[in-house]
């Protein structure tokens, strides 16, 4: 039933795909006309099957997640382009004003800043990725060095537009796509009116989900009160085979309120999360152990795991780990001043306005 469903799912996001394509113009939010269905037909059937009708609203629930997905990536190549947009007035606008060419103020604002990466930080660099480069460091050195030159580029370019756009009033109005995300009820930290919530689709066996711990470790350290941090279950049973158990085993720490001790056992040893193992992590904690072994194997959350799994799917989840703040979906282990660059806009966006 299941693989039935996702092929059903497949089948018709290529079709709304198609009719997109052939109109030429289409979004995620866009009304579709049907064919009248007799003269009084309902607007929203879009099939009728041996007499039984086929609603939008029934074949949108069933693509409820890939139709989120293309509507995020309408929503981020329209930020990206008016960004490139808003980066090419204000360095017009700059230039003008000091009677150069643009290339000419990037050059002065921009390159002038940029020095070439000093062996010592191309070392380092080389000896914090050498596990996944896997290739001698005199056959990458150039590269690296390359890389970490655009780096500086871009930040210097970044820094640069930061200051334009307080010196032209830059102001947007293009409003952050949001994802509404069940938080009730589910294991959390931070204070229930904490001004920004954010949502961790997750799995246990995942290696990049544990590489986002300590990010979000100094996301709680940084903003204290102001963030509640709340985890969901999303385990990618096709790939790993002990998250759906491991995912279990958190859920019955939680019923001995220990969430997050196991949470931080199992990201810790994410390479012995076999059933016995995760009895033994329960009796290291000092759970009640014959509770901790009954709840697990009776397969009590199992249910309750695969409804998150469910949920995140509907709401865009297609890997882990994936992070909802305030609704703003990041995908993947972003590092900390990506979290912090949304945290703050968000705290931003909630300050009393100045009347002046």
């Amino acid at each position: 039933m299941v693989q039935l469903q996702i092929q059903l799912r497949g089948l018709a996001l290529a079709l709304l795909l198609a009719i997109c394509f052939l109109s030429q113009a289409c979004t995620v939010s866009d009304s579709v006309v049907y064919a009248a269905k007799g003269e009084q037909g309902d607007a929203d059937v879009m099939a009728v099957v041996g007499g039984s009708e086929i609603t939008e609203e029934e074949v949108a629930e069933l693509v409820a997640g890939e139709l989120l997905r293309v509507n995020r990536e309408r929503y981020e190549i329209l930020e990206k382009g008016l960004d490139n947009l808003v980066t090419t007035r204000l360095l017009e606008l700059e230039a003008e004003a000091k009677g150069i060419s643009v290339d000419e103020l990037l050059a002065e604002a921009v390159e002038s800043k940029v020095k070439p990466p000093s062996q010592e930080q191309i070392d380092a660099f080389y000896e914090a990725r050498k596990g996944q480069i896997q290739q001698p460091k005199e056959a990458v050195e150039e590269r690296i060095g390359q890389f970490l030159t655009q780096q500086q580029q871009q930040t210097a370019l970044a820094e640069f537009i930061v200051e334009l756009k307080a010196k032209y009033s830059f102001e947007s109005f293009l409003e952050p796509l949001r994802i509404p995300v069940e938080v009730a009820g589910f294991p959390a930290r931070g204070p229930e009116d904490a001004p920004v919530v954010i949502v961790e689709f997750s799995d246990f066996e995942c290696p990049y989900c544990s590489r986002v711990i300590p990010t979000l470790e100094q996301v709680v350290e940084t903003y204290g009160d102001r963030v509640r941090l709340v985890f969901r279950q999303f385990p990618l049973n096709n790939i790993h085979p002990n998250a759906q158990k491991a995912a279990e085993a958190s859920l019955c720490a939680h019923d001995q309120g220990k969430f997050w001790e196991m949470h931080d056992l199992m990201f810790k040893e994410q390479k012995s999360l076999e059933l016995e193992q995760l009895k033994e992590k329960a009796a290291r904690l000092e759970l009640d152990v014959e509770a901790f072994n009954e709840c697990i194997d009776s397969s009590k959350y199992a249910e309750a795991v695969m409804s998150d799994l469910e949920a995140g799917s509907q709401v865009g989840v297609s890997g882990t780990p994936a992070l909802f703040i305030n609704g703003r979906f990041l995908s993947g282990a972003q590092p900390f001043e990506q979290l912090a660059a949304v945290i703050d806009a968000e705290l931003a966006r909630q300050e009393p306005k100045s009347d002046s």
